[in-house]
């Protein structure tokens, strides 16, 4: 045998081994229909639309709000609005686990389309990853459709194959679909930071996140809707049927599998979805009326070529619609990496007198410790100009079981995403103040003036602030980085930023090689 033909015998054998592996899928021709929100008569037809359609009536137009920060109320109240739903019921995820949270909404979902309801679920491709069969066998229900965003044909098996596969295209596939909304009857909203899984409910075993969503009925809720059907009908949006068919009436036996998590559901589930009142009675007595924007990136972000020009971002539209402030601005978010440009814009609001808290995770608490880098390199500057600086930490010396649902758990970490604007706007939404956020992912939220919402916000803040729950990063008298906090109700002051030694080390080499532009 020539080496000619060795060397053309191995890349046969490299070509088998490589198909092998992302073999799991080929496209099917499946019709993909545009659908949108339903028109405003359907709404009102609805209980739900009738009765939040003549309460924003009641208060000028204007519409309501409440913040969900208690993880097991935010699973109660989406499994309340699914049982109610009479329509539609769409659903907008970066992330679904397979935790009993999931699978109680699961069976809620097949529960509604069985009486009725169409229900849209839009995952970033991403998540379908390993859960083909179980997606597919829910978009076999004839009134249940499943479509993923930003596909990878290919490979979708196992996230190493998708991996692979996705790597000739890695401009376009390394971008995710982060927006998160749950619609239902186009009358009712819920956006926010949280996924589908255990750990965002308060049902995880071992960690749980502190989180928020924010409720919403009234106008607003027309914009979201708009924002899901942009998405939903985008080509980037494919029915999982093109990669992964499941023969008809396979949704049966999906229903029989989350049917059988029933009995070992959360009991906390039974503080809404089981009470035997509407909705909108519990609802009512929370809602704040105030003016509504919803605001979003545009789904051909994600095509964009490079870094997007800010005016085609979420950031530059609330950007345009905030500045200037008066006199205080609220940051909490999971990860903060502001980079240069807003390092200097968070300092010149600082020394022009606002008054500027961030809220983030502590090194030790963090999820992805890389993404701390960069942020650790900018706290002295950002401190030196006057900017609070809380950080939250993975085991509380306090379990705090109030309504701000900040820990109750062995481990936690923060996830949420929120802005407080002076004294009377809240932004809650999926975006990070992060690279990744403002560039490369899409993200979704709604800013709302209305002061006593505000109030609630700022009242959250403040539990996030407290030395049981977060260190403060100060500087001492040389200009050193110090963490105060609280631990056995006594007052501390650490002066070595606590996290493992693979923290430090990941932290450490993501600045090294200065990978913040694309966490």
């Amino acid at each position: 045998m020539t080496a000619t033909e060795r060397s053309s015998d191995l890349w046969r054998v490299l070509l088998c081994c490589l198909l092998a592996l992302t073999a799991g899928c080929t496209t099917h021709p499946v019709t993909r229909e545009h659908t949108t929100a339903l028109r405003p008569a359907e709404i009102e037809a609805t209980a739900l639309g009738s009765w939040t359609r003549e309460a924003s009536r009641g208060e000028g137009g204007d519409s309501g709000f409440a913040l969900l920060a208690d993880g097991e109320d935010a699973f109660a109240v989406r499994a309340r609005l699914a049982d109610e739903a009479e329509r539609r019921l769409d659903i907008q995820a970066y992330l679904i686990d397979e935790g009993q949270t999931t699978r109680a909404l699961l069976r809620r979902m097949l529960a509604a389309a069985e009486r009725g309801v169409e229900v849209r679920l839009l995952l970033d491709d991403l998540s379908a990853v390993g859960q083909n069969e179980r997606l597919a066998a829910l978009d076999s229900h004839p009134r249940i459709q499943v479509r993923v965003f930003n596909t990878v044909a290919i490979g979708r098996g196992h996230l190493a194959s998708w991996v692979l596969a996705a790597a000739p295209e890695v401009r376009r596939t390394h971008r995710r679909m982060h927006n998160k909304l749950w619609i239902t009857d186009n009358a009712v909203a819920i956006t926010g930071g949280r996924n589908l899984a255990d750990e965002y409910f308060n049902a995880g075993e071992t960690r749980n996140f502190a989180d928020l969503d924010l409720l919403a009925v009234g106008p607003v809720v027309d914009a979201l809707s708009l924002s899901f059907d942009l998405y939903w009908n985008h080509g980037l949006a494919q029915p999982i049927g093109r990669y992964h068919r499941a023969e008809a009436g396979v949704w049966r036996h999906l229903h029989d599998t989350v049917g059988a998590w029933q009995a070992e559901l959360l009991t906390s589930e039974t503080r809404l979805a089981d009470q035997k009142v509407a909705a909108k009675e519990v609802l009512s007595a929370v809602l704040h009326w105030g003016k509504g924007e919803a605001f979003w990136d545009p789904p051909r972000k994600i095509r964009t070529p490079g870094r997007p020009p800010i005016e085609m971002t979420l950031v530059g539209a609330l950007r345009e619609r905030v500045m200037p402030l008066d006199s205080r601005l609220v940051i909490m978010t999971a990860y903060f990496l502001p980079m240069e440009r807003g390092t200097q814009l968070l300092v010149g609001l600082a020394e022009s007198g606002i008054q500027i808290d961030v809220i983030t995770n502590a090194l030790s608490a963090s999820d992805m410790p890389w993404v701390h880098g960069d942020y650790a390199a900018r706290r002295p500057i950002l401190l030196a100009s006057g900017v609070r600086l809380f950080e939250m930490r993975a085991v509380q010396d306090e379990p705090h079981h109030g309504p701000a649902g900040l820990s109750g758990s062995p481990a936690a970490a923060l996830h949420i995403k929120a802005l407080g604007f002076d004294d009377d706007q809240v932004f809650v939404g999926s975006f990070n103040v992060d690279p990744r956020s403002l560039w490369w992912n899409t993200e979704t939220g709604v800013l709302v003036e209305s002061e006593s919402l505000s109030a609630d916000f700022h009242a959250l803040a403040e539990i996030g602030r407290t030395p049981a729950l977060s260190y403060e990063v100060r500087l001492d008298d040389s200009d050193e980085l110090v963490w105060e906090t609280q631990i056995d109700g006594e007052r501390v002051r650490i002066e070595r930023e606590p996290g493992s030694r693979w923290q430090h080390f990941s932290a450490w080499l993501s600045r090294l090689l200065g990978l913040a532009p694309w966490l």
